[in-house]
């Protein structure tokens, strides 16, 4: 993976992008730490479905958890108080 940093990517932008399409993802530096990636929308797709939800999403969502496997609990039990002497 190629690494450019920002001032290029930015000036020769169509080079890059052409870059990402045949050689695959390019990797975008600023001030020499590694911080963008530019990757083919085919791979982004790819990545992305197979990405699982974040715990905010499966919070969110619409649709009912009930798949949930909860196990049974025990039967309830009380303490008996004890007697004050």
């Amino acid at each position: 993976m190629k690494s450019w940093p920002v001032q290029d990517a930015k000036a020769r932008f169509s080079e890059f992008l052409q870059a990402s399409l045949t050689r695959g993802p390019q990797l975008v530096t600023m001030r020499g730490v590694e911080t963008a990636v530019l990757l083919p929308i085919e791979e982004w797709r790819r990545l992305n479905s197979r990405a699982r939800p974040g715990f905010k999403a499966l919070l969110l969502a619409t649709e009912g958890r009930g798949d949930l496997a909860i196990p049974n609990r025990g039967k309830l039990c009380r303490r008996v108080p004890r007697e004050r002497s």
